[in-house]
């Protein structure tokens, strides 16, 4: 079986998430102080104890869905389960492909904490609150997205931002002009177009500060070839070169989260089961949508590691 090993992005949060198998697995609980040190920040107790709303900041979201993608791979590396040994590609949805790469061990956890919350944080500032917005255009193509997108934008901007699945494309920009592509979209036969609860408008050109932080950021920390390719987000295609991985992850910052097409990619390169690692199942969701011949697993909880590592 070849397989390939996928990283959730913003959304698939949740109060408590990675606490039981903190309890269970000494290797995962090494990861969450690691990562509480690298921030000088008791992130894991706003993890399992905090409210939802503070959790869901990005700076805090962003650093706390690696350390449960990191957990799980931990833990199952002291079981004798290594990436290289289990999966030909790794990839994640946006933040994710941070944990991707760690997993990969082209960033240490502590880099990839660090990364993650300065980048939570630009994110934050580039946009102030309430300028920009984010929604999910449900039941249109791609393509018609990007139309719609070009017809709402006037001396506002708002783009395609995540290309996820046949019939969801979320859009990303200043919020007039996203509430004007959401009408446009229901005039052109859109199912539904949902403004999404996230701080700021991801993956658009407003993002360009955070993506300008980023590059000085990634400059600042030693990126390793990654033991297997990460299909990366803004080419839909493998990558293994460490110069090319920080370029990419700055162009994420503005690019569109092509999706469906890694999926596309996966399949095309022989690939025949997705395992998602970490919080959540958004992506084995999107996933089953975009291609129902691979099959799937979702690994995030103690029993989920044990009955994933009988299989290999």
């Amino acid at each position: 079986m070849t397989r390939a090993l996928v990283f959730p992005g913003q959304g698939s949060q949740f109060v408590g998430m990675g606490h039981a198998l903190a309890q269970a697995q000494p290797a995962a609980r090494l990861v969450f102080e690691e990562v509480d040190d690298a921030l000088s920040q008791h992130l894991s107790k706003i993890m399992w104890e905090g409210s939802e709303e503070e959790l869901r900041l990005t700076e805090n979201t962003q650093p706390a869905l690696m350390a449960v993608s990191m957990a799980v791979i931990r833990t199952l590396e002291a079981g004798g389960a290594n990436v290289a040994d289990i999966a030909s590609h790794v990839a994640g949805h946006s933040l994710g492909e941070y944990s991707a790469l760690a997993a990969a061990g082209a960033f240490s956890v502590a880099d990839a904490a660090r990364l993650l919350k300065r980048r939570g944080e630009a994110m934050q500032r580039a946009v102030p609150v309430g300028e920009g917005a984010m929604a999910a255009i449900l039941g249109l193509s791609f393509d018609d997205v990007i139309s719609v997108a070009e017809a709402a934008t006037q001396e506002d901007i708002v783009v395609a931002a995540n290309d996820n699945a046949d019939g969801q494309v979320v859009i990303s920009g200043h919020k007039v002009a996203v509430e004007r592509a959401i009408d446009i979209a229901k005039e052109k036969g859109a199912k539904r177009g949902v403004l999404l609860p996230v701080s700021a408008p991801f993956h658009c050109p407003l993002m360009q500060p955070a993506a300008d932080e980023m590059k000085a950021a990634l400059t600042e920390v030693e990126i390793l070839r990654p033991c297997v390719p990460v299909i990366a987000n803004v080419l839909a295609v493998p990558v293994s070169e460490p110069d090319g991985i920080a370029n990419l992850l700055v162009k994420q910052v503005t690019g569109i989260v092509r999706w469906r097409e890694s999926v596309g990619c996966m399949a095309s390169l022989g690939i025949d089961q997705v395992v998602e690692v970490g919080a959540g199942k958004v992506l084995t969701g999107l996933i089953r949508r975009i291609d129902r011949s691979l099959s799937f697993a979702n690994i995030q909880e103690p029993s989920d590691i044990d009955a994933f590592a009988a299989t290999l």
